[in-house]
């Protein structure tokens, strides 16, 4: 039997695999100049666009990584999409990402999502620590980080090239509260 891809949800959200069905809203996100700005990824068309969903919603990929879009409960509204990448279960860690549309920022879309991922992470991918690395510029992603009970460890200074460019990345991460830290190892 084929993995089922988990789905989560709340009494405001729906946390769901994508599909072909998110093609345009995923493409309106990751064209978007402002949701690009500090994010890893964008598409100049829908054909481009086709492998990132693809990406999203391969079961295998979740070897990796697993990440799902983000609806309203009754999934008539699109606002982002949330999820893991560089998971590695030999070491109980994986890094958050997420990125809204714009006309979703600023509601609180993320400290209600974000307790979902890390629970998820925590209790069904069992990992012990989750990670967020932000460009230091990118106050808005710095500022829902805190809000949602991420500590900020440090900055890793000029430690990524963009756009020709030398970046710092903000350090935050979350551990897992029901196996507290250990400070003898």
């Amino acid at each position: 039997m084929k993995d089922q891809f988990p789905t989560i949800h709340t009494e405001s959200f729906i946390l769901k695999q994508f599909t072909a069905n998110d093609l345009e809203n995923v493409f309106r996100g990751l064209s978007n100049p402002d949701v690009i700005k500090y994010y890893g990824i964008s598409f100049n068309s829908l054909e481009e666009t086709k492998e990132q969903l693809t990406w999203f919603a391969d079961l295998e990929k979740h070897k990796t990584g697993i990440w799902w879009a983000i609806y309203s409960k009754d999934e008539t509204t699109f606002y982002g999409a949330g999820g893991f990448n560089d998971l590695d279960k030999a070491n109980q860690k994986a890094e958050i990402g997420f990125w809204l549309l714009p006309e979703h920022w600023g509601k609180g879309i993320l400290k209600k999502v974000f307790p979902l991922l890390c629970n998820y992470g925590f209790t069904t991918l069992n990992l012990q620590r989750i990670e967020g690395f932000v460009e230091t510029k990118n106050m808005n992603c710095k500022k829902a980080m805190a809000k949602t009970g991420f500590k900020h460890e440090g900055t890793k200074i000029n430690c990524e090239i963009k756009n020709g460019n030398y970046i710092s990345l903000a350090v935050y991460s979350k551990t897992n509260p029901k196996r507290p830290y250990n400070p003898q190892g």
